[in-house]
């Protein structure tokens, strides 16, 4: 029930907020809450998702994606890891207060380059 809930605030958050969650933001989410860290690793899936449904329908346009799964495995599972390695190895190159989009779009651009 208490998962529930914070879906739909997530959901009616998304829905009236033109902002994204910045680094900040999330870190702030994991740190100030008793479930903090699950209520972000929410997030980040609903971001990866987003992410890749978006480029799903690039494709679907013509356009060319930013990413490419072609059959390898992304689960929503993976995607706490893809931002933290992402951060991880590219720390120069993002600041605290930019999107959690960004980051997850970058994991995903270099985990999963296009071949084709």
């Amino acid at each position: 029930m208490k998962r529930a809930a914070f879906l739909l605030l997530v959901l009616a958050a998304a829905v009236t907020s033109v902002q994204a969650m910045s680094i900040r933001e999330l870190r702030t989410l994991e740190a100030g809450e008793k479930d903090g860290k699950a209520y972000a690793s929410y997030y980040l899936v609903g971001v990866l998702e987003g992410l890749r449904e978006g480029v799903e329908a690039s494709q679907r346009n013509g356009q060319k994606p930013i990413f490419c799964v072609e059959g390898r495995r992304l689960e929503p599972s993976m995607a706490r890891s893809l931002y933290q390695t992402e951060l991880s190895r590219n720390a120069d190159s993002y600041e605290a207060d930019m999107p959690v989009q960004l980051v997850m779009a970058g994991a995903l651009r270099n985990s999963y380059r296009c071949t084709r």
